[in-house]
């Protein structure tokens, strides 16, 4: 029962059902009127719910009334309730007991529908405005308290003085920052108790207040003061003088400071603008000022033959360390790269950190591309070498880009932006290297950005295309599945293969979408397939960001479920990538996917690091042999061998295996021969659209 406390909320106890009835239809148009038959069950109720009334029958089998009550008033939550009695009995003792338990009324038996209205409504009415009353007296309570505190919390020191210059009332504040109590100070020379002076000479200052009694006006104190307090405490302080007029305001009567200890200020002015400029983590300097010193170099070497070059530094894999250690793993490893990296460095190079596993070596001043070398070759050497952080060891590579003014850049953002792109490029040739920033990657770099553009446009207008590759039983040749291969459209109509895309959609963050189309055409093919009276499983390649993604199984679900297809027509081929950031997720997902009816593949088998354990650990339904090992196959007794063992090992899992890239007639005698059941690749059928199957389903041989 959904409970509205708003009505005010009555709890009925009473061991006669019929009461009860008539009680509820006296008051739930009212109030939120709960009721039992049991005690036992109305202590539970009331430590729930905290009812505002509790009417309690005297009579019960179990517990009367009067127990009940009192075990009720015990429960602290209740103490703002109100109790009233319904009662069948007459007698004065009844009443004078209930009364001495706290009861505020009684309801008579039988109940009267509007008497027992009327007087629930008088209670109610009671609590309300006492209730009210407690919520305004709560009210100015706390803004008699809160300007009380505003009274005697008063941040600024005040000091008053007659018109000679003696102090007639000095605050707490005031207090604090001269040394002087208010005894002392009463009656003292205005200098003799507030002694100023410049911060930087030390020299004596003219008390800003002399000057507004002279001048009659309003003076501010003079910058970089602070003052000397009786006990030779310094504080920075500023703010203004002013006169004090008569209530005619035609002559002076004495004079006002109000002053201000700025020195948490100003230390903290010092601090942020250190902390404006430099990173927090490692306190080297972080975008800002590496901008500013780009600047600075490349202005003192503008007419000279010199250069300045960047070197942009990326920790490889530095994600896995955060996502599997912990951060503080991960930052004592920044910090140790940081101390590192600056020991490399003399103290005219800059240091810079601009990210999260980003760092940059500004050299300023170079006069030869040889220094360029060793700095980056010293700089690899140094990062490599094991880091230990609590007492494990850890080995670190990074990937760096160098980017030359005036060589190949013309601006700092040109520097870091050309810099980046280098490193890229040693990330995508197998990392640990540094790499020089060249045309050609320009020309990369504007290649990756009109790929993005079209994967949008293409996703926009749910434009992707959806080839299949045929598999086919080794044993008879029939059709046994359909592989779903994305392509993309180029704007003058050729297609691009995924293997131009599929990185950019991953870097751009638009792989989920991606995979959503795709799962999407394939069911509609599927069920387009099945329509038409030829029933084709088809699989669809799942990326990792997508497999990871919350809520996956459901998008699969709602899938077949719009498409009315069968979930034994789809299989779900994943690689370890996907499986490798929460091994107990992915269980869970593989689990639900297969009890959806969906079988699940194992992609590109060998591949990885970990397969065998992948193997042991998750109950796959097929396993996919890499084509890397079928290309030797029909010369390489090593490359039999090992697809003999995988076959072998599947066949004791109970798993079945395909293999991938079978191009040739010997590699299908040799795969044909070791057992292996079913098989895919350009030998039969390169992929192509739905439309130009139609004769897949003849068997090939």
């Amino acid at each position: 029962m959904k409970l509205d406390f708003n009505k005010g909320l009555i709890l009925a106890v009473d061991d006669q059902a019929a009461d009860l009835l008539i009680v509820e239809h006296a008051l739930s148009d009212y109030y939120t009127v709960v009721t039992t038959t049991s005690p036992e069950k109305a202590l539970s109720l009331a430590r729930e719910l905290t009812p505002d009334i509790i009417l309690l029958d005297i009579e019960m089998p179990e517990m009367d009334g009067f127990t009940l009550c009192k075990a009720l008033q015990a429960i602290p939550a209740l103490s703002g309730s109100t109790f009233m009695f319904i009662t069948s009995h007459s007698d004065v003792t009844f009443e004078t007991r209930a009364l001495s338990l706290g009861a505020a009324d009684f309801i008579s038996k039988p109940i009267n529908l509007d008497i027992c209205r009327l007087r629930v409504k008088s209670q109610m009415t009671i609590k309300q405005q006492a209730s009210s009353l407690h919520q305004a007296y709560s009210i100015l309570h706390r803004e008699k308290m809160h300007l009380s505190t505003i009274l005697q919390s008063i941040g600024d020191a005040v000091i008053a003085t007659d018109i000679n210059e003696v102090i007639t009332f000095i605050n707490p504040v005031a207090q604090r920052l001269t040394g002087w109590c208010q005894k002392e100070a009463v009656g003292q020379k205005l200098t003799d108790v507030m002694v100023l002076r410049d911060a930087s000479s030390g020299e004596t200052m003219i008390n800003p207040l002399i000057v507004a009694l002279e001048q009659k006006r309003t003076v501010a104190m003079a910058l970089n003061a602070e003052i000397v307090s009786k006990d030779g405490n310094c504080y920075r302080v500023e703010d203004s003088a002013s006169p004090i007029l008569d209530m005619e305001g035609n002559h002076i009567i004495g004079g006002v400071i109000v002053f201000q200890d700025v020195t948490d200020a100003i230390a903290m002015t010092t601090k942020m603008t250190h902390l404006t400029n430099h990173d927090q983590l490692t306190g080297l300097p972080n975008r800002i000022l590496l901008y500013d010193r780009m600047l600075q170099a490349i202005n003192n070497i503008s007419h000279t033959d010199r250069m300045v070059t960047a070197l942009l530094i990326d920790l490889d894999n530095f994600k896995y360390i955060n996502d599997s250690l912990g951060h503080h793993v991960g930052d004592a490893i920044i910090q140790q790269v940081a101390k590192r990296l600056e020991g490399v460095c003399d103290p005219y190079t800059t240091v810079s950190r601009i990210g999260g596993d980003e760092f940059v070596v500004l050299l300023s001043d170079c006069s030869s591309m040889g220094y360029i070398n060793t700095i980056a070759s010293s700089v690899i050497e140094t990062v490599n070498a094991p880091v230990a952080v609590d007492g494990d060891v850890h080995r670190l590579s990074i990937s760096m880009g160098v980017s030359i003014y005036p060589t190949d850049a013309r601006s700092p953002e040109e520097m870091l932006r050309h810099a980046d792109t280098a490193m890229y490029k040693v990330k995508s040739e197998g990392k640990n290297h540094f790499s020089f920033f060249a045309d050609e990657l320009s020309e990369d770099l504007k290649e990756r950005v009109n790929v993005e553009k079209m994967l949008h446009h293409s996703l926009d207008a749910d434009a992707l295309l959806v080839y299949f590759q045929p598999k086919y039983s080794l044993i008879d040749g029939h059709l046994t599945g359909m592989e779903a291969l994305v392509r993309m459209k180029r704007c003058d109509g050729s297609i691009m293969t995924p293997y131009h895309f599929i990185p950019v959609a991953e870097e751009s963050g638009l792989i989920i979408r991606l995979g959503k189309q795709v799962l999407d055409k394939s069911c509609k093919q599927a069920k387009a397939w099945f329509d038409a009276g030829k029933p084709v499983k088809v699989a669809v390649n799942i990326g990792a960001s997508q497999f990871n993604e919350f809520g996956f199984t459901k998008t699969v679900a709602d899938t077949l479920y719009k498409y009315d297809l069968s979930p034994e027509w789809l299989e779900l081929e994943i690689t370890e990538s996907a499986l490798i950031q929460n091994i107990n997720s992915a269980k869970k997902a593989i689990m639900s996917l297969q009890r959806l009816g969906v079988s699940i593949a194992l992609d590109d088998f060998g591949t990885g690091y970990s397969s065998l354990s992948y193997l042991r650990s998750f109950n796959f339904d097929v396993l996919k042999i890499d084509r890397s090992f079928i290309l030797d196959i029909d010369s390489d007794e090593q490359a039999v061998r090992i697809v003999k063992a995988i076959i072998d090992l599947a066949d004791s899992l109970r798993l079945e295996v395909v293999c991938e890239g079978i191009e040739t007639q010997a590699q299908l005698v040799a795969l044909q021969t070791m057992g292996c059941e079913q098989g895919q690749g350009f030998y039969f059928a390169k992929p192509q659209p739905a439309e130009a199957l139609e004769s897949a389903w003849e068997a090939r041989y």
